[in-house]
């Protein structure tokens, strides 16, 4: 069973289509979303209506900012919130406008299957928890983390991939050969990156494959100008959403 997982597409359609692509490149069996759907870009009606087709995709908080209200937002976060709430309250029709909100509403905090646990944020909050590579000068915080990890926990949020281990460690995608980690019996919290937004100075789009020994991250490019200008076209969306694209921070 090959599964790929894919996190925090942010309203980054051409992002997505480009990563749905190399995806079928792939043969995986499913794919899982692991949140923010919305938020930030300028597509998110259709950002929605793909993820609707995938086999899981978890609530971020973004999603439920769009949902009910954002808390702790940076004005430019918050700003993008209140446009894409419009963009999904004002569909082509209402029935595609209430599909899309019961979908969204539905979304669940957490999978589990077997020894693995699928969340947006952390196991101890799976919804707003950041746990940022810096972390691992922080070993209470990941300890008590860590502690509630069944073996393997597959997260986004941060938008920097990367492996952590119970030993207060972390290691990025390019630490390991062929950017491939193998599993092997000890817990670990995995990142998966980010799809729309890459934080980790690479614009590219990140998302992993995921089989019962390894995790493969990969990265995939894709038209940044076109998300810009598409971002510069829209009043409410701060220009800063779209030039932060392309130094992937």
């Amino acid at each position: 069973m090959k599964t790929a997982v894919v996190s925090d597409i942010h309203g980054n359609l051409d992002a997505l289509q480009a990563v749905l692509k190399d995806i079928e490149s792939q043969s995986v069996d499913r794919i899982f979303c692991l949140g923010d759907v919305v938020g930030y870009g300028p597509n998110p009606r259709e950002c929605v209506d793909i993820v609707r087709t995938f086999d899981l995709c978890i609530l971020g908080n973004h999603d439920q900012a769009a949902l009910f209200d954002p808390e702790g937002f940076s004005h430019g976060a918050e700003q993008a919130i209140f446009w894409t709430r419009k963009q999904l309250e004002s569909g082509e029709d209402q029935d595609s406008t209430l599909s899309r909100w019961h979908y969204l509403c539905g979304l669940p905090r957490t999978h589990s299957e077997g020894n693995r646990l699928f969340v947006h944020g952390s196991a101890r909050n799976p919804l707003c928890e950041y746990v940022f590579p810096e972390d691992i000068y922080n070993p209470k915080k990941l300890e008590k983390i860590f502690a509630l990890v069944p073996n393997v926990c597959f997260q986004g949020h941060t938008h920097v991939p990367g492996v952590f281990y119970e030993s207060a460690q972390f290691m990025s995608p390019s630490d390991f050969d062929k950017s491939t980690y193998h599993f092997n019996g000890d817990k670990a919290m995995i990142n998966v990156g980010s799809v729309g937004q890459p934080r980790d100075g690479d614009p590219r789009s990140c998302y992993v494959i995921v089989d019962e020994k390894t995790v493969q991250f990969r990265r995939v490019e894709y038209s940044i100008d076109t998300v810009a200008e598409k971002i510069r076209g829209i009043d409410e969306l701060d220009d800063s959403q779209g030039e932060r694209l392309y130094e992937g921070h």
